[in-house]
């Protein structure tokens, strides 16, 4: 999949695309949907399969003030929507001066002189251009003035739920990931560069890869059964979201325990997928007491790991 992080890189002549256009937070179902259909439509119209996104994400620029936390970086979203058949991702820097384009500039400046669009396919409340004026109802005449096919999907439901970032959000911030799961797609997961921690887990408890601190969503601190991948292998694990308080109050950290030891790590960065939260994090009166509660949660993560192998091979069956 190609990047494009400046309008001036698409170079004539350009083929024409099939498009849509979103923050894509978290590339949850209802994302996946939307890519889907730009794909299906691209292999209709002999068009390129085209992503646009924002970075910063808009609210930060509208209303700095509503900000939170995403649940994915640029880069993930970017791998993940690569992974959906997209082969290009724009990536637009969101300014005052893209915030001031009106409905119509918009679509004529991006879609039609840039991307030179021949489909386009968003949701039921997608909203664009200047004070977000646009709707799907004016977005369909301008389409149509453009001899640009509109697809609007109907808004996903999940057990009787809409499919968000918003609602995905608010379930990991309450450690709720096996929900938050099932609304992505795939376990809700962060990733990032490994560093260095105090050392006290290896000499008094048990060894763990620590992440650098992140500014996307962390789940609620706590305990949790996890995968853990370094490079192209994941490896069972059990990690710990806070602040460590047996040793003192400590920085929000990510600690993961990898169940079974790799050997020697050389990998320079991390990913940890979250499964099942077990239990609040605790204060321990010491380091023999914390080892001992790691092991027990060790002990129910592989009980937790068999479980869903023994699933995963009964579901294979005729």
């Amino acid at each position: 999949m190609v990047v494009i992080r400046n309008l001036l890189e698409l170079r004539e002549p350009l083929a024409p695309s099939s498009v849509t256009i979103g923050n894509f937070d978290g590339v949850h179902l209802a994302h996946q949907a939307l890519l889907g259909r730009v794909v299906e439509s691209a292999r209709e119209l002999g068009a390129v399969p085209t992503a646009v996104t924002f970075d910063p994400h808009p609210v930060t620029v509208l209303a700095p003030e509503r900000a939170h936390a995403l649940l994915t970086s640029v880069e993930q979203r970017a791998r993940l929507i690569a992974q959906l058949g997209i082969e290009r991702l724009v990536v637009l820097a969101f300014d005052a001066d893209l915030a001031r384009l009106s409905p119509a500039e918009f679509v004529e400046t991006i879609l039609v002189e840039r991307l030179r669009a021949v489909a386009l396919a968003v949701g039921p409340n997608f909203r664009f251009g200047r004070q977000q004026a646009g709707d799907v109802e004016l977005l369909g005449r301008l389409a149509q003035a453009h001899g640009i096919r509109l697809d609007v999907l109907p808004i996903l439901h999940l057990r009787h739920e809409r499919v968000s970032s918003s609602r995905v959000r608010r379930l990991v911030a309450k450690g709720h990931v096996p929900m938050a799961g099932r609304l992505l797609g795939r376990a809700f997961s962060v990733e990032g560069p490994i560093v260095h921690g105090s050392g006290v887990g290896r000499a008094k408890t048990v060894p763990t890869l620590n992440l650098a601190p992140i500014p996307e969503q962390l789940p609620q601190t706590g305990v949790y059964v996890t995968r853990t991948r370094l490079g192209d292998r994941f490896h069972d694990s059990v990690t710990n979201v806070g602040h460590k308080p047996t040793f003192g109050e400590h920085r929000l950290t990510v600690e993961s325990y990898l169940l079974n030891s790799p050997g020697e790590i050389e990998e320079t960065e991390m990913e940890v997928a979250f499964l099942y939260r077990l239990r609040d994090e605790m204060k321990f009166p010491d380091p023999a007491a914390l080892k001992a509660q790691i092991q027990r949660d060790a002990a129910r993560s592989l009980r937790f790991f068999r479980l869903l192998r023994r699933l995963a091979v009964d579901g294979g069956g005729d």
